[in-house]
């Protein structure tokens, strides 16, 4: 294990404390990581983080379902439309999107490039979801459960998720919260039981593509973001979620600014 992996699998800890904490970020991490410190080409990196992530939230649910922080009828309902929408992205989408998308004699848009500007306004929206505090009152004002919001809102989730290779807890637990008036504790522990099915199946999307996986990278990786959660789920016994959350949301802002520049300028 060379230096930059050795980062790279401390920083996975980092990922599975993010999901451990607050149920969310865990993609948002791991992208760069690949990407930056790991040097894995984007589209690849997506696909990674679709299995790192997955095995990591899957643990963390059933940890979470042990506490009985889990609804599995929430779980089945924002599960299978986000489910159909990751997987047909993957296995259909994202193989046909071209090479190189736009093109002059002095600048052109690749497929990498594209991805990597997704992902980081995706980053930023859910940067300003993290640091926006959520009030109690919001919840206690909403209707009846919307049922055709809460399944397109799935949809969408599960389109952004195929497409940055991100689990799409900034979405789902907002979504939860709001839409299908679910209590925080448990909007996070089934949020966490939502991005491991859609993240793995998402991931068999691009099993069936011809990329080459290096699973020693994806075993390791996802051996000490496991490791991260459970350190997570213990230290948010602990410690204020809603304060991490923000804090986390203000790194997730910086950082994703910083991957525009780094892809457009620098």
């Amino acid at each position: 294990m060379d230096f930059s992996q050795f980062i790279g699998c401390f920083l996975a800890v980092l990922v599975g404390i993010s999901l451990g904490l607050i149920g969310s970020g865990g993609s948002i991490l791991s992208v760069p990581i690949l990407v930056y410190i790991l040097k894995v080409e984007p589209v690849l990196a997506t696909a990674y983080s679709l299995f790192i992530v997955g095995v990591t939230a899957l643990v963390g649910g059933i940890q979470k379902a042990r506490q009985k922080l889990v609804d599995f009828k929430k779980v089945l309902l924002f599960g299978i439309p986000t489910i159909l929408a990751v997987f047909i992205t993957r296995k259909y989408i994202v193989p046909n999107i071209p090479d190189v998308l736009f093109s002059t004699s002095s600048f052109s848009v690749t497929k990498s490039v594209f991805i990597m500007i997704l992902f980081a306004i995706v980053m930023i929206f859910a940067s300003i979801r993290m640091i926006k505090p959520i009030k109690i009152i919001d919840v206690e004002t909403k209707r009846e459960i919307n049922f055709f919001q809460i399944i397109f809102q799935g949809l969408w989730i599960g389109l952004v998720a195929g497409f940055v290779g991100a689990g799409g807890g900034f979405l789902i637990i907002p979504a939860l919260f709001f839409l299908a008036k679910t209590p925080m504790k448990i909007a996070v522990g089934t949020s966490l039981l939502i991005i491991a099915s859609q993240s793995l199946i998402g991931f068999l999307g691009d099993l069936s593509s011809n990329q080459d996986f290096d699973w020693n990278l994806l075993f390791f990786f996802s051996l000490f973001s496991v490791v991260g959660i459970f350190i997570g789920n213990y230290i948010s016994k602990f410690i204020s979620g809603e304060k991490l959350k923000t804090g986390f949301g203000w790194f997730v802002l910086i950082m994703g600014f910083y991957i525009i520049l780094k892809e457009l300028v620098l």
